[in-house]
């Protein structure tokens, strides 16, 4: 997991800010380089076909908090599903009961998001949920737990987070809660990387 390794390193070295969390952001302004790079180490040679195949999967993988075998047990699903297996993928992935809470501006990222799910702070439609793989449906309620804390956390978030809101939820600011609208769609998702690199590198 992305928690082996620190995170500001790992932007640096994807060259982007895979996480989300506007910290980062201002880490790759002032320090655009990937780690070693500015002590003047050697320029190593081009990522091969694989290397690069290789370091699209693992962005989005620890984009999303997700083991190795969560991330190749979604493909294997994306797989089987109908329609274009990396759109399908990108579905899945934005479905995850976390990246919904990051999505609504709730999280300033999407590990905050999986914290707040694990410490059981949401309900879903009704119902506490604590399971950050979970998968939203069109339909789903999202409603937050009436601890004033957490609720004034939430809404520092709303004013300070950077990312549009998921075209796909129609949140209520005022009520800390949010509708599922319709499924996440591939035009409505910014992938981390490119999917088709992550297909690929599965279907070696």
């Amino acid at each position: 997991m992305a928690g082996k390794q620190p995170k500001g390193k790992l932007v640096r070295r994807f060259g982007s800010n895979i996480f989300g969390n506007p910290k980062y952001s201002k880490l790759l302004d002032k320090k655009p380089n990937a780690p070693g790079k500015e002590r003047g180490a050697k320029q190593r040679g081009k990522l091969s076909v694989y290397g690069e195949q290789l370091k699209e999967k693992q962005k989005f993988r620890f984009a999303y908090g997700m083991s190795e075998r969560q991330f190749s047990n979604l493909f294997e699903k994306a797989l089987k599903m109908s329609g274009v297996t990396g759109d399908n993928m990108l579905t899945l992935m934005e479905q995850r009961l976390d990246n919904t809470i990051y999505r609504m501006g709730f999280a300033v990222s999407r590990a905050q998001a999986r914290q707040m799910v694990s410490h059981a702070y949401f309900l879903l439609n009704g119902k506490p949920a604590n399971i950050p793989s979970m998968r939203v449906k069109a339909g789903d309620v999202i409603t937050t737990k009436d601890k004033k804390g957490f609720q004034n956390l939430i809404r520092h978030n709303l004013s300070t987070v950077q990312g549009s809101k998921g075209a796909w939820l129609s949140v209520d600011d005022e009520n800390l809660s949010a509708t599922v609208t319709s499924l996440p769609a591939p035009t409505d998702i910014q992938p981390v990387g490119n999917i088709q690199y992550v297909v690929e590198f599965y279907s070696r």
